[in-house]
């Protein structure tokens, strides 16, 4: 029988990525097994481009930037980032408000710019793309152009729904999409709009399914097509209202509203190569990917925190890593990689990020859910498949396979104690003794 090389590490929240030593049980039944199943093909993990992330990281020394930004982009760095996000305009992390064309009425988008983001954004991408050049990225709106909506402002509001608006914000993503190539920047996809439905002081549009359905059928398709490009358009980012209890009173959710309304049209259906789901879009998701398993799937904005960046909420964030993945999605995406401590937003929030940068010490610190995001990611990669796991311990899992036959197991110890993990990968029972309150990543090697 072949020999399985196994390897453990393990975070608690005083001592963080530390090989330990498993051992083969001699009797007794496991609690884990991995199955012959066979699920969904990872993209891999990622965070977004901020403008506020760009300054926290402008204050470090250029060696311990470039550690940094090593950690988290080159393919042999502790993330090994494959896939990331950036807004089209401002987002809620933006210095101040702005978007790429401000000239009123300006249909033609002649005074459209990206000068804006060629101070902040367009260097941070460029220095995570040296280290990963085949990093991929997708790209979404806060709001449109501020004479685009009703009422005229960035935040609160909607699209203005006439045939020249309209055509005119389908030609603002063209635009986009164009001149970050002109950078040198590829755009993968692009997601309609941030949260759907974010009614917020912030840059938001809110939107209903049927303006998503018209917009991607009758306007954006057809001008992505008219313009040659090949970026993907995606059914994003749906994250369904904050009362959430409300709206099951009222007999809807946001899978009717917003997924199904899209997807059952075959005209924009077309279109729609994957669904954004974030926040309480996780109530959505597994009725979407039962109804579409075809289409690819991604968890677009990792919950975020009050900035106080505990051991207890990445307890909670690596549940939601758990839930997207086995239910369907092929990427998970953190929200703001870096930020000053505190992460408070230029509209008020206070959130968590992986890492804090002191603007005083120039110091940064590794948060408890960098820990979360490289158990998933250290040693994953795009084009791993997850497969199935059975047994008590499996509500706490989630197993990828690599193409060579590697498998890597990220599990977790919600418990207060020390508990026993009985692990069966098919030729042996190996026993790992969990700590309590840990993450766990356990990787089984062939030969």
């Amino acid at each position: 029988m072949e020999k399985v090389n196994t390897r453990w590490i393990s975070s608690t929240e005083s001592s963080v990525w530390t090989d330990k030593q498993c051992q083969t049980a001699a009797q007794g039944e496991a609690n884990l097994f991995l199955t012959n199943e066979k699920y969904q093909l990872l993209d891999g993990f990622g965070g977004c481009f901020n403008e506020l992330g760009f300054v926290a990281l402008s204050h470090l020394p250029e060696e311990e930037r470039a550690g940094l930004m090593h950690s988290l982009f080159h393919p042999e760095g502790e993330h090994k980032f494959s896939i990331c996000r950036l807004p089209i305009g401002a987002s809620d992390y933006a210095i101040d408000w702005y978007s790429l064309n401000e000239t009123d009425g300006d249909l033609d988008m002649v005074h459209f710019s990206i000068e804006r983001d060629r101070q902040y954004l367009i260097p941070y991408i460029k220095e995570a793309l040296k280290l990963n050049p085949d990093l991929k990225l997708f790209a979404s709106p806060w709001s449109p152009p501020t004479w685009m909506k009703f009422p005229k402002a960035y935040n609160y509001g909607t699209l203005r729904w006439e045939k020249d608006i309209l055509e005119a914000y389908a030609l603002y993503f063209v635009k986009f999409v164009e001149a970050y190539r002109e950078e040198g920047i590829i755009i993968h996809q692009v997601h309609v709009q941030n949260e759907v439905v974010a009614d917020q002081k912030f840059p938001s549009c809110v939107w209903t399914g049927e303006q998503l359905r018209e917009f991607i059928r009758d306007y954006l398709g057809s001008t992505f097509e008219q313009h040659g490009l090949d970026t993907e358009i995606w059914l994003g980012t749906i994250n369904a209202p904050e009362a959430w209890d409300e709206w099951i009173k009222k007999k809807t959710t946001d899978f009717d509203a917003y997924a199904h309304t899209v997807l059952s049209d075959p005209e924009a259906y077309k279109y729609v190569k994957g669904v954004g789901y974030q926040w309480a879009g996780k109530h959505a998701i597994q009725r979407t990917v039962q109804s579409y398993p075809e289409l690819r799937y991604m968890q677009t904005e990792n919950e975020c925190g009050d900035g106080e960046n505990t051991w207890f909420y990445a307890r909670y964030v690596f549940n939601l890593y758990q839930h997207y993945f086995s239910n369907g999605v092929n990427a998970y995406i953190y929200w703001n990689m870096v930020l000053e401590p505190k992460g408070r937003s230029t509209w008020g929030w206070e959130q968590n990020a992986m890492i804090t940068v002191d603007p005083a010490s120039k110091e940064s610190k590794r948060n408890p859910e960098f820990y979360v995001m490289k158990h998933f990611a250290h040693f994953t990669s795009p084009n791993d498949r997850r497969i199935g796991l059975k047994g008590p311990w499996s509500g706490n899992a989630i197993a990828f396979e690599k193409p060579d036959g590697t498998k890597v197991i990220v599990i977790a110890n919600p418990f207060k104690e020390t508990r026993e993990l009985r692990l069966s990968n098919g030729s042996a029972v190996q026993t790992f003794q969990l700590e309590s309150e840990s993450f766990n990543t356990i990787v089984l090697r062939n030969g």
